[in-house]
């Protein structure tokens, strides 16, 4: 009786233990909420100080959103910003059917650093810069 048990455990637990961990990333992945696209970084070396504010950081584009649209989002967010209040100001309507959120830290009475997330449905735009005022 007990050499019957043995012979069924030696086949069943090693069968058991290669199911859990086939199945184990596909109930992981079932959990996480769909997200289209990875984010990518974009490439902007050179454009840095040209595309609106003084000093773009870094740029991310996810979703459903290019890096070709996320600089121009870029340079729109901004130009919406100098028409309300300048090169300090905010701005608070859609730019590009995006809504932006900004999150300013680093703040002195000459410059300030900023991180924007820019959203429109899945799209996602993420860029960080520093303005000089």
């Amino acid at each position: 009786m007990v050499s019957q048990v043995a012979r069924i455990a030696r086949v069943l637990l090693p069968a058991a233990a290669a199911a859990t961990l086939l199945l184990a990333p596909a109930a992981s992945a079932h959990r996480r909420a769909p997200t289209g696209r990875a984010s990518a970084s974009c490439q902007i070396t050179g454009l840095e100080a040209n595309l609106g504010p003084t000093y773009v950081s870094f740029v991310q584009a996810g979703g459903s959103a290019g890096c070709s649209q996320a600089l121009r989002l870029i340079t729109s967010y901004y130009r919406c910003r100098v028409r309300n209040g300048g090169v300090a100001g905010y701005c608070t309507a859609a730019v590009e059917g995006f809504r932006c959120e900004e999150d300013r830290y680093s703040v002195v009475t000459v410059q300030y650093d900023a991180h924007v997330l820019c959203t429109k449905g899945r799209a996602r735009v993420r860029y960080g810069y520093t303005q000089i005022t």
